[in-house]
């Protein structure tokens, strides 16, 4: 993020002959230590759309944009809809984790994550 931000801020001052910073540092770089910090930071990160949907319907959709439908820690329910990408079929748009706290550590944080919930 700091290297784009950093690219932009250079367009931009050669296109207005101007010099010095363009955007102020909006990247906040946190090392998640523990399973309750990547558990929520995966609530976070999955299900913030949820969180800002006017009227929540009974059918719970995973947005087909995000990587939600890899992610392998959803609570099972008859609600929720996975809508199909653009693309090619079976293609992994994501990469595999390769840390323990991605991989199962969260797990010990709560139970799996439920797609109908909005995050707090």
């Amino acid at each position: 993020m700091k290297s784009l931000g950093a690219r932009l801020a250079r367009a931009v001052n050669r296109v207005f002959a101007r010099s010095g910073p363009v955007l102020r540092d909006r990247y906040h770089h946190v090392v998640l230590k523990s399973p309750t910090q990547v558990r929520n930071a995966l609530r976070y990160v999955l299900m913030n759309a949820r969180r800002h949907m006017k009227r929540p319907s009974s059918i719970v959709c995973i947005d087909p944009a995000s990587s939600g439908r890899w992610f392998g820690g959803w609570k099972r329910s008859a609600r929720v809809l996975v809508i199909a990408a653009r693309g090619t079929p079976g293609t992994r748009a994501v990469a595999f984790t390769h840390t323990w706290l991605l991989n199962e550590g969260w797990r010990r944080a709560g139970p799996l994550l439920d797609p109908a919930a909005a995050p707090g």
